[in-house]
């Protein structure tokens, strides 16, 4: 088994792999960087003989911390990229978590908004300040482009195009994708554009569409709050996040007849199976098309 103090230093060169060459997001080399902190501490008090000894004890051990399946896969995904990158490197000749099976999840249905809750979220920002003007263009682009939250708030003034209706998205491993914009999220974006964004920057410069009042980009900590706000503001009794607007962008798409792989597309999943979470929405729609077209429904 590798030394605590080499299993440090590899793990360091592993983050670097990641910001470097796979150009992942900031926050998913935080949460590897956690991970591996964890492990690490773990592997300092436990003396087993090999990698493999000491993967399955780590991982018996967040079992008995009550972690949930979701959690454990998340450090087991983390561990198998780690060891991936070392056996990639010469460093081991094994790969220890190779035959580690993922824990089994239930898929969980998302949650979404309905259409009317969805328009009341909307129409919550006052329209009638730069901060409302600047808040309603991010949840209409939210609802009618489906980004995530970090890539929401990095998208730049280059990155939209008012007269092709698109815009531009640079998700995971600095993958971009070209999105189509509704009407309604393209006026509301004008808008801002016209009254609300030149207001808080007051003469500084950004290259970021969605700023503040000192002239840096709004972060995904306080659009959550900025959401959160609106969302009771409008009524909307179950928690909400971006995510959940994310949700409800892909279900109502779903709802209206889109196919499950221009979904994919949009939303910027690498893997198809991950959309085929929102299939549920398909069988509804496939049920409803039975019961009024089929002479023996």
């Amino acid at each position: 088994m590798q030394h605590v103090d080499a299993l440090h230093v590899r793990a360091q060169a592993f983050l670097s792999f990641c910001r470097v060459e796979k150009g992942l997001t900031v926050n998913t080399v935080a949460a590897y960087s956690r991970d591996l902190e964890r492990y690490a501490e773990f592997a300092s008090k436990m003396q087993a003989e090999t990698d493999q000894l000491l993967v399955r004890s780590y991982l018996d051990h967040l079992y008995k911390e009550g972690l949930s399946s979701r959690s454990i896969a998340r450090h087991l995904t983390t561990l198998r990229n780690f060891y991936r990158f070392q056996l990639r490197e010469g460093l081991i000749d094994s790969d220890p978590v190779g035959t580690v099976p993922l824990p089994r999840q239930w898929r969980q249905i998302p949650k979404q908004l309905s259409a009317e809750q969805a328009g009341s979220l909307l129409a919550a920002p006052d329209a009638g300040t730069p901060k409302g003007l600047r808040d309603r263009a991010m949840l209409e682009l939210l609802y009618a482009s489906g980004p995530r939250v970090s890539e929401l708030c990095g998208i730049q003034l280059k990155d939209i195009n008012l007269e092709l209706g698109v815009v531009r998205i640079t998700g995971k491993g600095r993958k971009q994708r070209l999105v189509p914009a509704g009407k309604s999220a393209l006026e509301a974006v004008r808008r801002y554009l016209e009254c609300g964004r030149g207001p808080l920057l007051k003469g500084r410069v950004s290259p970021y569409l969605f700023v503040t009042a000192r002239g840096g980009p709004l972060t995904r900590q306080a659009f959550w709050t900025t959401i959160r706000g609106y969302g009771r503001q409008a009524g909307i009794r179950q928690p909400l996040t971006p995510h959940l607007v994310r949700h409800s962008f892909a279900t109502h798409l779903l709802e209206g007849g889109a196919d499950l792989r221009s979904v994919q597309t949009m939303l910027g999943h690498a893997d198809i199976s991950t959309t085929q979470i929102y299939t549920h929405v398909l069988r509804t729609r496939l049920r409803k098309t039975v019961d009024e077209h089929h002479p023996r429904a």
